[in-house]
């Protein structure tokens, strides 16, 4: 891996919110030191509103944490985001995923999973190489997820895809404790 672009931050850098901030999150993502948080909180005020929005879509959102965590890895293996995925196959075992399921959310297919999760993969696997669910698609989905959840969905999808391009371009280096 290349150099970062943009170096994570210490206090100085972050400023003392963006700092007690970070450390909080790493803590509660179960690393040292979240390079994601102390690299984009460099920018001290779009870093607070990214993290309403995305503690909205992880913490607060209409769709189970554990169907979230399959959503989000799967986008981490069409990004390539070796990142996300570290921090999410974490997350994921603590909402309940197994170590299986982790693994296959690497598959391109949809085999062994149950229907309301195979859905929730299709429209996903659909939106990063379409950039759109199709009809059927979204009539299947609907079929188990109401509208809430649907739009949630895709919200989901462009955010992770939006930051898996974030960390690679950033040049965002694995955490220390994940290395």
């Amino acid at each position: 891996m290349r150099a970062p672009r943009v170096a994570p931050g210490g206090r100085r850098q972050l400023g003392l919110v963006n700092f007690l901030l970070g450390k909080a999150l790493s803590r509660g993502a179960g690393v040292r030191e979240a390079h994601l948080f102390t690299t984009l909180g460099r920018n001290r005020s779009l870093f607070r509103a990214w993290l309403l929005y995305s503690g909205a879509l992880m913490l607060r959102g209409r769709l189970p944490r554990r169907e979230t965590e399959v959503v989000i890895l799967r986008v981490a293996h069409h990004c390539d985001s070796d990142y996300e995925r570290r921090h999410h196959v974490r997350l994921g075992r603590r909402a309940g995923l197994t170590t299986e399921e982790i693994e296959r959310t690497r598959a391109d297919g949809l085999e062994g999973w149950r229907p309301s999760d195979a859905v929730l993969l299709a429209a996903t696997d659909q939106l990063i190489a379409h950039e759109g669910i199709d009809d059927a698609t979204w009539a299947r989905l609907r079929a188990y997820w109401d509208e809430a959840q649907a739009i949630e969905l895709t919200l989901l999808v462009g955010q992770y895809r939006g930051l898996a391009t974030t960390i690679r371009t950033l040049g965002i280096a694995p955490d220390p404790s994940t290395d």
